[in-house]
């Protein structure tokens, strides 16, 4: 549902911020190894403090200047984010013996995120998944979007959010370095009504939380689905290994079910006795042979048990291999699992070169239901001028 509340809990940016703010000499950039030139941090194991760093993450093909921003917190857990699609592209994460290793896929260049990238750490709107063959009404009048994925619409279109430049405030507070993006989106960009003005803010905090929280305006009645895109391999984004033996529980006792094109058909179906029963923690590989499509895998929305709009537990992940762990908790009334079913080697690991093949990643986007809007039963993902639409997701991360 929508929350028609001011956000709580989002840093806000302000000049205090830049003190903690330095451009990288190219002899100071991160070279993927997993450590951070920080600018107000010592190195030592017992002095630790969280910065901000900046740095040139390139041009687009039509000359804009991308910016990376890496946040540390005070222990040594790295997130970078660039403000092309306010896209996460690294988080450096210890696993049970202290070793690092970057654990969702990326790039590190903006062209391969221009010309290649499969939604990779994007903020995808203004409307996330799917709507079904582009079509929505709202109060009264028809709207037609792009179908750009099959006969249906998906993340925002052809140049959603994942594909703008959105700007950046770093800020610094006691729960950890954030940045806030900020992109509006103009009246009927990408065929959808109203001016959008959107903020997704990105803390670190030092309970080693990746915190996202959302926010965004209208002058015009339209639609909001906002999620992070981002896709996760606990062993590694470089280690060349699957996430098939990655142990998974959604706190979900309902999913909702999809015809061929993977738009629901309004039924929230129960997962007991189905291969879509995650309640109780399973490898991803135990059942998902039986999903249908072509190529299989899990891509499907779980109706998510709690009280709409308020944080609950949404799912927990683990590797038993490096004894990493995820935690997910979010505010939405949905998630979306997906297993990289079309990842199909073409793309490498900018870390060894590894391909990321089938199921080499898993996604855990928050969410409203896809197709909301043709579904009046589902969570509502109007918004309205006046209403401010607030969401927050927490990545927690781990080992044990």
């Amino acid at each position: 549902m929508i929350r028609l509340r001011w956000l709580v809990g989002v840093v806000t940016c302000g000049a205090l911020a830049m003190s903690a703010l330095s451009a990288c000499s190219d002899k100071d950039k991160e070279n993927r190894s997993g450590g951070v030139a920080r600018t107000t941090a010592s190195a030592g194991s017992g002095d630790r403090k969280m910065s901000i760093q900046k740095s040139d993450f390139g041009k687009t093909k039509d000359g804009e200047a991308v910016e990376q921003y890496a946040l540390t917190n005070k222990n040594g857990v790295v997130a970078k984010i660039i403000t092309y699609g306010a896209t996460l592209t690294e988080v450096w994460t210890p696993d049970k013996s202290g070793n690092k290793a970057d654990v969702v896929l990326g790039f590190d260049n903006i062209k391969d995120y221009q010309d290649k990238s499969p939604f990779f750490g994007a903020t995808t709107g203004r409307i996330a998944n799917r709507i079904a063959k582009g079509k929505f009404t709202i109060e009264g009048k028809p709207y037609q979007v792009a179908t750009n994925n099959g006969p249906n619409h998906l993340h925002g279109g052809p140049k959603g959010f994942d594909k703008q430049i959105w700007t950046a405030e770093p800020s610094e507070s006691a729960a950890g370095p954030s940045v806030r993006f900020t992109y509006v989106s103009p009246d009927m960009d990408q065929g959808f009504p109203g001016k959008l003005t959107t903020h997704v803010t990105y803390t670190l905090t030092n309970d080693d939380e990746l915190r996202i929280d959302y926010q965004a305006t209208t002058d015009k009645t339209t639609i909001v689905n906002l999620t992070n895109h981002s896709y996760f391999n606990l062993h590694g984004s470089g280690s060349g290994k699957d996430i098939l033996d990655h142990v998974v529980m959604i706190n979900a006792d309902r999913y909702t079910p999809v015809d061929d094109t993977l738009i629901p058909t309004g039924e929230l179906a129960p997962v007991k006795g189905t291969i879509y029963d995650f309640t109780s923690p399973k490898a991803i590989s135990k059942d998902i042979e039986k999903t249908p499509g072509s190529p299989n895998g899990y891509d499907h929305n779980f109706v998510l048990n709690g009280a709409a709009g308020q944080m609950k537990l949404c799912a927990r992940v683990s590797d038993p291999d490096t004894g990493r762990t995820l935690e997910v908790r979010t505010d939405q009334p949905g998630v979306q699992l997906y297993t990289g079913n079309f990842l199909d080697g073409t793309i490498k690991s900018g870390i060894g070169g590894k391909p990321y093949v089938k199921h080499y990643a898993f996604c855990l986007e928050t969410q409203h239901f896809p197709d909301s809007v043709n579904h009046p039963s589902f969570p509502t993902t109007e918004l309205k001028p006046g209403q401010t639409f607030t969401s927050t997701t927490l990545y927690k991360f781990g080992t044990k």
